[in-house]
């Protein structure tokens, strides 16, 4: 239960912090102005750090205990915010950026204990810590740095580290058979991530810096050698390799190709894969969602290959890097491009909705199912279960208190706190019906939730003038569904991976379908959020 609240509680303070850090960015020199070799035209406020990295450690601060490793990792964590934000307020240059990288290591090494011990094909005791103490700084920095260049489009790194995540979650989860402490971590941040994320979506308004990219490198090299070094000695020591998948393979190549071209190694360039896809005429969507596409392969490939031999692994990373570099290379040096295909101008809405025929007459009966039966799913889940668990009422009513306030008091439109609001409401309720709500209702919510997901897709299909279009945020989305599904009959905190990620996403795409439109419908919708969570505050208090 620990693991939901931590990721909840990361999302809402990263959702919150963000909009206030862009209102003070061009005040505090954190802007990123266009050049060259960015893909933005206009100057963006580079403050994501802050959000990501508040919310990631304050859940931590709170739900776990604190070790010396913990300690450690927040430790690094908050020195690396510090040389990042610098960094992001003033160029610092690389060697400076080293320096903070370095100090950043050397305190999960020295202080909280961690090294790398095994690594593939050679047995522990030939790996002194003569040797596992610098290969350990080598193999984090790198990672960091992995990360950090890989923050070149908008939503890229962090849907990437996203990914990552969710494989670290299963595959520790299913070590130690529950919640850990690498759990913990992973899912604080991947919290923050996805606060973040509904502000980086392209078109980003906020980027995350230095200060968020270097903390996710970090953070994911701490977690890989947490897990395969000390939570589980018996998974593959390569298995990093397809964990941290494409950020990895894509700073190698590029550190060759400015090699090869006698550049200087740290001077920033124009041929990341991302760099490369968009000079192949891939979209700035199409470029995320191809990099997306490579990465959950590798994480799906990752879990499916979690104990077999490390040549294995090595194999089939290798063969996946390949095919990448080699059709990248082989487009480049043939001048294809994509061909992206253009709307006929002809193709006006009277005219779509003419070639729809009959169909564009029943568009508003599959959007008046979704407005009527989602807040009514949302009350009935509240009054139906048969308890209420303290740490689910005492969130409830703060949320309840403070959506109350900002519906009386605040700005008309939609808040970032009625956004917060729905969003976790909806999480709450899935979970909820999921755990408690009896086995004999089974088939009259696969009705429900079919019927929502059918009228979801025609309300997307059919509806003019709809205010929701499809970003790469939605393929992330998805990813997150198959990679969950991957491993359909993992239970995590009580119930069904597969079914929770499954049930959440048609209730959010429909809440969100919702709050777009007028305020009416939208206010239907916070009614409804705030009566769930009162009944829910209400029934444990009585």
């Amino acid at each position: 239960m620990q693991a939901l609240f931590a990721l909840i509680t990361a999302m809402t303070i990263s959702m919150v912090v963000l909009p206030l850090m862009v209102r003070l960015s061009p005040y505090i020199g954190m802007m990123d102005q266009p050049d060259a070799r960015k893909v933005h035209s206009t100057p963006i406020a580079r403050v994501g750090g802050a959000g990501i990295v508040l919310g990631s450690i304050v859940p931590l601060l709170i739900w776990v205990p604190m070790t010396d490793l913990l300690h450690a990792y927040v430790m690094g964590s908050i020195v690396l915010f510090g040389f990042g934000a610098l960094d992001d307020h003033r160029e610092l240059g690389h060697y400076v950026k080293f320096i903070g990288q370095f100090i950043a290591v050397g305190i999960v090494v020295f202080y909280g204990g961690l090294s790398i011990e095994r690594i593939p094909f050679i047995p522990a005791e030939s790996f002194p810590p003569s040797i596992s103490v610098p290969f350990t700084f080598f193999a984090m920095v790198g990672v960091i740095n992995a990360i950090n260049h890989s923050d070149g489009l908008d939503g890229l790194a962090g849907g990437e580290s996203l990914l990552t995540l969710l494989g670290i979650v299963f595959i520790a989860y299913q070590a130690e058979g529950g919640i850990n402490q690498v759990v913990m971590i992973a899912c604080a941040v991947m919290g923050g991530i996805i606060g973040f994320l509904r502000y980086n979506t392209h078109p980003a308004k906020v980027f995350m810096g230095d200060s968020g990219s270097q903390f996710l490198g970090f953070t994911l090299a701490f977690l890989v050698i947490v897990l395969t070094q000390q939570i589980n000695t018996a998974l593959s020591p390569a298995l990093p390799a397809l964990l941290l998948g494409l950020p990895v393979i894509d700073i190698l190549a590029v550190l060759f190709l400015r090699a090869k071209g006698g550049m200087n190694l740290f001077r920033a360039t124009r041929n990341h894969i991302h760099h490369r896809l968009l000079d192949r005429g891939f979209s700035h969507q199409a470029s995320v969602v191809a990099i997306y596409s490579t990465q959950a392969l590798f994480v799906l490939s990752a879990l499916a290959l979690t104990y077999e031999a490390d040549w294995v692994i090595l194999m089939l990373y290798g063969l996946i890097c390949g095919a990448v570099f080699i059709s990248l290379t082989q487009a480049e040096q043939r001048g294809w491009k994509l061909q992206r295909s253009e709307e006929p101008a002809s193709l006006s809405p009277g005219h779509a909705a003419r070639k729809i025929g009959w169909l564009s007459k029943i568009e508003v009966y599959p959007f008046l199912f979704i407005r009527l039966v989602i807040p009514l799913l949302l009350i009935y889940v509240a009054v139906a279960i048969p308890s209420v668990s303290r740490d689910f009422a005492i969130t409830s009513a703060l949320l309840a208190v403070a959506l109350s306030l900002d519906l009386l008091f605040g700005r008309t439109g939609r808040s970032i706190i009625q956004q917060g609001s729905v969003f976790i409401c909806a999480i709450f309720m899935v979970y909820l019906s999921t755990l408690h709500l009896p086995e004999n209702m089974g088939s009259i919510e696969v009705v429900i939730y079919s019927l929502l997901a059918g009228s979801i897709a025609v309300t997307l299909k059919l509806t003019k003038g709809l205010e929701f279009k499809t970003t790469s945020a939605d393929y992330l989305t998805l990813f997150t569904i198959l990679l969950v599904g991957f491993f359909q009959n993992i239970n995590f905190l009580g119930v069904n991976l597969a079914e929770i990620a499954l049930k959440s996403a048609i209730v959010l795409y429909g809440c969100e379908l919702i709050s777009n439109q007028n305020a009416a419908q939208r206010d239907l919708l916070n009614s409804a959020v705030l009566c769930a969570f009162g009944i829910l505050a209400l029934r444990w208090i009585l």
